[in-house]
């Protein structure tokens, strides 16, 4: 059975580096577990969508929860799924410098990446129009 999870977290360390890592640490570990997903990260905030059978993505999750480089994990949507929308990705990048604003503003208050502020269906919204109008980074 295939789920999709959609989580928000802030990041501990800004530094390239230690996000560079995040993404290297999950394009390594993602393919062993059939994961997918993508992540867009702006203003310390992830917001991360991952794919997969239920107890590799629920495994995983309960990772990110422990994992000192994240504070306030929060889990924003999570449903089954009977395809993958993010499968040619073990784990992409939105591009946040293409980013117009104007997306970010048709889906919250201001022009920022904020999922803490709306709901889950809409931040899974906003990262499909991302997905769809940004530059994605790091495919497969």
């Amino acid at each position: 059975m295939l789920v999709r999870l959609l989580y928000a977290s802030r990041a501990v360390d800004n530094s390239a580096e230690a996000i560079d890592g995040i993404l290297a640490q999950s394009r390594s570990h993602n393919p062993s577990g059939g994961i997918t997903g993508i992540l867009c990260y702006g203003g310390g905030i992830f917001l991360q969508a991952i794919e997969g059978g239920r107890m590799p993505v629920s495994q995983l999750y309960g990772i990110i929860q422990r994992d000192p480089r994240h504070k306030d994990v929060v889990l924003l949507h999570y449903e089954e799924i009977t395809e993958r929308r993010f499968g040619g990705w073990t784990m992409g990048q939105v591009n946040v410098a293409k980013i117009n604003t104007s997306i970010l503003l048709k889906y919250a208050e201001r022009p920022e990446l904020d999922p803490y502020g709306v709901s889950g269906r809409v931040s899974l919204a906003l990262l499909e129009e991302l997905m769809a109008t940004a530059s994605i980074i790091g495919r497969a």
